[in-house]
C-alpha cells in the first residue's frame, strides 16, 4: 500500500514537472539570474528600491508556478498561461534601466572603437548629420515605431488563425531572444549613440515619427540597454518565425523590420555594431528553431480549437 502511495506521488510530480513548457523554464532561469544580480549589487551601494524588484520577480516566479495549472482552467487561462511573459515584457524592459543604471558603469569606448574597426567611423553619429532626407527619416522612423506591432503580431495573428503551437513556437523563440539580450545588457551595459553623442538637430530629426521617436524613449528608454541591439534581434525573429510558420504574414511584417534595423542606426538609438550583434543574435536563435520540433508551417491547428472547447485533451 505504501508503495502505491509512493507511486501516485512520484506519478503527481511528474505529472507537474511536465506541465512546465520551455517558455516557463527560460522566464524562470532569467529571473534567477536577475535576482542574482539584484542581489551582487549589495556589494556596493545596493539598487535604490530593491525591495520592490525582488517582490516583482517573486511574483513572476509565481506566475512561472501557475501557468501549468492555467493553461487547464479553459482558453482564458490557456491564452494568459502561454502569453505571460509577451504581455511582462515592457515591465521586463524598464527593468534592466533600473539595474545596469546601478551598476555604475558602462562599455561605450570599447564598443565605439569596435564601431570604427568594423565600420572605419562611427556610423551612428554621422549617417543622419551627412544624410539628413526628410522622407527618408520618415519612414525608417515610422519602421521604428512599429517595433511593438511586429513582436506582437507575429505571434497573434498565429494564435487567432489558429496556429497555436505555432504561436508559442514564436513566443518563445521572441522571449528567448529578449532574455539573452537583457542577460547581456545585466553584465555588458552599453548606454549608446543617443546617451554617448550630442543629437542631431535639421530637418530629418524634425519630422512627426522622429519626434515622436525621441519622446518615448525620453519617458521609456533603459540605459545600458544597447549592446546587442535587442531591438533587431527580436523583431527579425518575430518576422523570421512568421515567414516560416504563415509567408504571407512574414511577407507584410519584412519591410517594417528592415526599416527597423536601419532606422537603429539611423536615428542614433544604437551604435552599428550594436544593430549587427543584433542580427547575429537573430540568426542563432532561428537557427535554433529551425531544428526544434515544431508544427507544420501551413496546416491550421483546428484541432487547437477543439481543445479549447473541451472536446479533445
Amino acid at each position: 500500500m505504501a508503495v502505491n502511495s509512493r507511486g501516485r506521488n512520484w506519478s503527481v510530480s511528474e505529472s507537474l514537472w511536465r506541465g512546465f513548457t520551455a517558455i516557463d523554464l527560460a522566464t524562470g532561469a532569467y529571473v534567477a539570474v536577475a535576482t542574482g544580480a539584484v542581489l551582487l549589487s549589495f556589494r556596493g551601494d545596493g539598487i535604490p528600491g530593491w525591495p520592490w524588484i525582488l517582490t516583482a520577480h517573486t511574483l513572476i516566479a509565481a506566475l512561472v508556478l501557475l501557468a501549468p495549472r492555467a493553461r487547464s482552467t479553459g482558453p482564458l487561462g490557456r491564452f494568459l498561461g502561454d502569453w505571460y511573459p509577451m504581455l511582462l515584457l515592457p515591465a521586463l524592459y524598464g527593468e534592466i534601466g533600473v539595474l545596469t543604471l546601478s551598476a555604475g558603469f558602462q562599455n561605450d569606448l570599447l564598443i565605439q572603437r569596435l564601431e570604427t574597426w568594423v565600420f572605419g567611423s562611427q556610423i551612428s553619429y554621422r549617417w543622419i548629420r551627412e544624410s539628413p532626407n526628410v522622407m527618408v527619416s520618415w519612414v525608417l522612423h515610422a519602421c521604428y515605431l512599429a517595433y511593438y506591432p511586429i513582436l506582437y503580431a507575429s505571434p497573434f495573428a498565429l494564435w487567432m488563425v489558429g496556429r497555436r503551437d505555432a504561436s508559442r513556437h514564436t513566443i518563445f523563440a521572441v522571449m528567448a531572444t529578449f532574455y539573452l539580450c537583457y542577460l547581456a545588457f545585466l553584465f555588458f551595459p552599453v548606454a549608446g549613440p543617443r546617451y554617448a553623442f550630442d543629437l542631431a538637430h535639421n530637418p530629418a530629426t524634425d519630422v512627426g515619427p522622429a519626434r515622436f521617436a525621441a519622446w518615448l524613449l525620453d519617458r521609456g528608454d533603459s540605459w545600458g540597454a544597447a549592446f546587442p541591439s535587442s531591438h533587431v534581434a527580436a523583431s527579425v525573429v518575430a518576422t523570421g518565425m512568421a515567414l516560416r510558420y504563415w509567408r504571407a504574414l512574414g511577407l507584410v511584417l519584412l519591410p517594417f523590420t528592415a526599416g527597423l534595423i536601419l532606422a537603429v542606426v539611423y536615428g542614433q538609438f544604437h551604435y552599428a555594431v550594436d544593430a549587427l550583434a543584433g542580427l547575429i543574435v537573430a540568426a542563432l536563435m532561428l537557427g535554433v528553431m529551425q531544428t526544434a520540433e515544431a508544427p507544420e508551417p501551413q496546416r491550421l491547428a483546428v484541432a487547437d480549437y477543439r481543445v479549447e472547447s473541451g472536446s479533445r485533451v
